[in-house]
């Protein structure tokens, strides 16, 4: 079923890309874009079967996104981050899923899980409040996770969740204005002294375990993933789509550019430019070799029921930090080749640029922390796993 919505997602590729201009025009994604998403199966690809999902492997999911980002960055972005989801709800006491999915199996999530949010121990639950930024296609969705540091009554912190929230218990501030990913809608989420029942929590210690309640009842090997491999993952994907998009474009305009400044020598023809191509495919083809590569390994582990090891958690979050960075420096290199016309509005190349420099700003592309974090294993410190 998983390679019947890739080729579904493919056929809109076209129609897509033709709305990429929409997207940045209206600072948000088409609700065309979504609802042909939605009628592909995208969204339920991470979904439990017994809520009509698919319980697909996370490289079907990641391939999907990759291919929409080729078209547009902004619908890339948004797909992914919305489209992981499904995958934590999973892990959610029964309650909470059914809450989501019990009467409408189409209803999506957005997100912001800096704990900007303070919530207090109350009876039976928790009191949330709080501000948080960037929370990806929210206008598209009718539910979010929010995450939030827990005080009990003496002002200590105790616990680090993830906060499942109704439309009805919390405003959008339509705040979204920037140079990339413009179409994404990543506007502010606001909470005021709403009360969170228990079941509609989760602990991102339990999480750290790849552990969560709603693994009583959905019992693949899919939710038995680590968090932040599978997180970490939608946030770089897109990125690599971006440069497969930039990639194709470039190509294409350089068969068909002459170079005024070498006395009309055809840019096809330049044995530097042809340097240039075949170092930025190596740069794409690299990053995706690596994100499906670890992320299949870790699947591997599982399936045998046995614990992924620490130091396999550490190399996906290198591999995926230094995978958004070879996409950026792929995008790069094409884009100081491609000449002024690569400047126009509406091309792809141009808006690529932008969006994946403005991707690389997300706090799951920090380098220097999943490096470091990485080369202290390897040389024999303690590393919490709780937070890989």
């Amino acid at each position: 079923m998983s390679q019947a919505v890739l080729d579904a997602v493919r056929d809109l590729l076209p129609s897509i890309r033709e709305r990429a201009d929409e997207a940045e025009r209206l600072r948000v994604v088409p609700e065309a874009n979504i609802k042909e998403l939605e009628e592909t199966g995208f969204f339920r690809l991470l979904q439990p079967k017994r809520f009509d999902g698919f319980e697909a492997s996370p490289v079907d999911f990641y391939t999907a996104v990759r291919d929409i980002a080729s078209a547009c960055g902004s619908t890339g972005w948004v797909s992914s981050v919305v489209g992981v989801h499904p995958w934590q709800v999973a892990l959610f006491a029964d309650e909470a899923q059914q809450a989501v999915w019990g009467e409408d199996t189409n209803t999506r999530l957005s997100s912001s899980y800096a704990p900007t949010g303070k919530a207090t121990v109350a009876d039976g639950g928790y009191t949330l409040s709080g501000k948080w930024s960037f929370s990806s296609g929210c206008d598209h969705c009718s539910w979010v996770l929010l995450g939030g540091l827990v005080f009990n009554e003496d002002g200590n912190v105790i616990d680090f969740k993830t906060f499942m929230i109704p439309r009805k218990d919390y405003t959008i501030i339509d705040v979204w204005h920037t140079v990339g990913l413009r179409g994404t809608g990543s506007n502010d989420i606001v909470v005021e002294d709403v009360f969170v029942p228990e079941a509609f929590t989760l602990s991102m210690s339990e999480t750290g375990q790849c552990k969560g309640p709603g693994q009583e009842q959905n019992t693949s090997d899919l939710y038995k993933l680590p968090f932040h491999s599978i997180f970490t993952g939608t946030i770089t994907t897109p990125m690599i789509g971006m440069a497969r998009g930039a990639y194709a474009e470039h190509v294409e305009m350089q068969q068909n550019r002459s170079r005024a400044a070498y006395l009309g020598e055809k840019a096809s023809l330049d044995p530097f430019a042809a340097v240039r191509i075949a170092r930025a495919s190596s740069e794409i083809d690299a990053a995706w070799a690596l994100l499906i590569n670890n992320i299949r390994e870790e699947m591997d582990y599982v399936a045998k029921g046995e614990k992924i090891p620490l130091g396999l958690r550490l190399k996906v979050r290198r591999d995926q930090v230094l995978g958004s960075q070879r996409a950026i420096d792929a995008i790069d290199e094409l884009f100081e080749a491609s000449g002024g016309r690569a400047l126009a509005e509406g091309t792809y190349l141009q808006r690529a640029w932008r969006d994946a420099h403005a991707g690389r700003v997300h706090a799951a592309n920090d380098p220097e922390r999943a490096l470091q974090m990485f080369g202290a294993h390897e040389f024999g410190h303690k590393i919490d796993p709780g937070m890989y």
